[in-house]
């Protein structure tokens, strides 16, 4: 999946003052945040799962996707919404 980003020309320089590739940087900057929210989903349904008797799927991806499907977990739009909701 593509993510596309737009920056001005002075934010781009000012990138390249900090980074060798302005779009490495900001490829692994992405990658890295999304390995982190991996982690946290991977913990949270591991612990759920076995608290209530699941069987834990054998990948991180069968796992995000189980606990999406189970609704164990919800996008940040989806939280944002029903908190938006109750106030």
């Amino acid at each position: 999946m593509d993510i596309t980003i737009s920056i001005s020309n002075t934010e781009y320089s000012a990138l390249e003052y900090v980074a060798l590739s302005p779009e490495d940087w900001a490829d692994n900057a992405v990658s890295n945040r999304a390995r982190i929210a991996i982690d946290e989903i991977v913990s949270l349904y591991t612990t759920r799962a076995l608290d209530e008797g699941v069987s834990i799927p054998s990948t991180r991806e069968e796992i995000v996707a189980d606990a999406y499907s189970r609704q164990w977990i919800q996008t940040a739009a989806d939280r944002d919404a029903a908190a938006a909701n109750t106030a």
